[in-house]
């Protein structure tokens, strides 16, 4: 019924398709002729306008028989002085600066110094400005030691006043058989600058000197420090005419010595010693005695009351202590020729950790800063023990504060991470105003200084050896309208 079959294909040519015919061609405009043609006036004329020099003109004053304007007088002056009194009390104006063409935000470093002969083997562990503000010194070692120190360290100075200074080599370079911790300079004398060493020894050197500039030492024995000594500072008489050079130690102690020239020795004057009584109750370890000294690292005297100072501790208290003070007397294991005394009056909420820096106000007697290894920044009233102000700036551990020498709200930090930190505490505000490197290497910053004489600049000093010194914008060195009024309205309302 049904078969397959093949059958043949069959082609069907579509009627609109057809095959594409594709050509090449290029077109290309003729060449384009250029040509120059310069035109010059060669013609000018200048003219100048002046007007004629007008006659001075004289003014009178009137003169006022009737008695009037005196009536008139007497009646507003209550009401302008109530105002003027009313302006002084305000706070409009206080943040109101006038513009200018010079940039007033900016912190610029101006220097990085070095010693390149100590191929940055050692930390800067100090540093202190000369009484002109022109000499910048530092003192070399290392904070790590692991037996007695033989470091070949240096103190090292640049005067930054010299047109071709050398970053990278001390004009003047005292080398030294161990590891300086401290320096500071005399506050009358540019040349003179007292240290003090890892091995306990505070001296004395005379720069102005060409050949021999160690004037003198304490020595090392029973006088003298046992431990490292971790402060140096000029102590003014009641005139303030002659100075008494204070050592502190990680021994617990703080001595006074009286500068003999003439015999080339420095003379245990009078002296005291932190014991472990002072501490706060909660910090008293049971089973150990009282008369236990703690090592001192830091000290500051008050700005008004140069009898009192205050002192900083490795276990992280902060003690106000008095010139004349008569508190217990040191263990019987301390020997000296002189006795030795507690000088704490009050001791302050303390740190978590060792305090590595503390200052008064130069403008208020009764604010102070600290920073420790709890990396916090405190700011404190004396009048109290708990502080009135806590900055944790997350930069690690802060090494050193300082309070600017113009303006009563600000202060600079530096930190484990190699930066520096400027607070205004007007703010109110935990963040700087101004955050900086202050190391070339990123290295930990261990301590930073105004310039107290030309307190346009600052310096720094790091881990690697480095000091950088930075110019300080006009903003920051502009003091505001009632800034230290406003340092004691904090620390006054806290301490109520």
């Amino acid at each position: 019924m049904f078969t397959d079959e093949s059958l043949d294909g069959v082609d069907i040519k579509s009627t609109w398709r057809k095959e594409r015919d594709l050509a090449s061609s290029s077109v290309q405009t003729e060449d384009l002729l250029i040509s120059d043609a310069a035109v010059q006036s060669i013609k000018w004329a200048d003219e100048a306008i002046q007007t004629d020099e007008e006659p001075e003109k004289k003014f009178w004053l009137a003169q006022d028989t009737s008695g009037r304007l005196v009536d008139f007088l007497r009646r507003v002056e209550p009401y302008i002085l109530r105002q003027l009194q009313k302006n002084l009390q305000s706070r409009a104006f206080d943040d109101y600066e006038v513009g200018g063409d010079e940039e007033k935000s900016a912190v610029t470093i101006v220097h990085t110094l070095t010693h390149a002969d100590l191929n940055n083997k050692f930390q800067v562990t100090g540093l202190s400005w000369n009484s002109t503000g022109s000499v910048i010194a530092a003192s070399y070692g290392n904070f790590e030691h692991e037996d007695w120190c033989t470091h070949k360290a240096s103190l090292c100075t640049w005067n930054l006043d010299r047109r071709n200074i050398n970053e990278n080599k001390a004009d003047t370079a005292v080398e030294l058989s161990s590891c300086l911790m401290c320096i500071a300079f005399h506050p009358q004398n540019p040349a003179l600058i007292a240290g003090g060493n890892f091995n306990g020894e505070v001296m004395l050197w005379d720069l102005s000197r060409e050949d021999d500039t160690l004037v003198c030492t304490s020595g090392i024995g029973d006088d003298a420090h046992q431990e490292p000594v971790s402060k140096v500072h000029w102590f003014p008489d009641s005139k303030g005419k002659r100075f008494s050079l204070v050592s502190i130690g990680t021994d617990g102690k703080i001595l006074v010595w009286k500068v003999d020239r003439k015999h080339q020795k420095l003379s245990l004057k009078d002296g005291f010693v932190l014991m472990n009584q002072s501490l706060p109750r909660k910090m008293k370890v049971k089973g150990v005695r009282g008369d236990k000294e703690i090592g001192a690292t830091c000290i500051s005297y008050n700005s008004e009351d140069r009898d009192m100072f205050l002192v900083g501790s490795e276990a992280g208290a902060i003690f106000k202590c008095s010139m004349h003070a008569q508190g217990n007397p040191a263990g019987s294991h301390i020997v000296s020729s002189i006795p030795l005394r507690s000088p704490v009056t009050f001791t302050y909420s303390p740190h978590h950790g060792p305090v590595y820096s503390v200052e008064c106000s130069p403008f208020h007697r009764n604010a102070f800063i600290s920073s420790a290894m709890d990396q916090c920044i405190r700011l404190y009233s004396i009048l109290q023990a708990q502080p009135v102000m806590t900055i944790e700036p997350g930069e690690g551990y802060i090494y050193s504060v300082a309070w600017s020498p113009i303006r009563p709200t600000l202060i600079a930090a530096v930190a484990e991470t190699g930066n520096l930190l400027l607070y205004d505490l007007k703010h109110g505000q935990p963040t700087p105003v101004q955050k900086l490197g202050a190391s070339p290497q990123k290295q930990p910053v261990y301590t930073c200084q105004f310039n107290s004489h030309q307190t346009e600049f600052l310096a720094t000093g790091d881990a690697a050896g480095y000091i950088q010194i930075f110019k300080l914008s006009q903003s920051l060195r502009k003091v505001a309208a009632k800034d230290a009024e406003f340092i004691g309205k904090l620390v006054s309302v806290a301490a109520e």
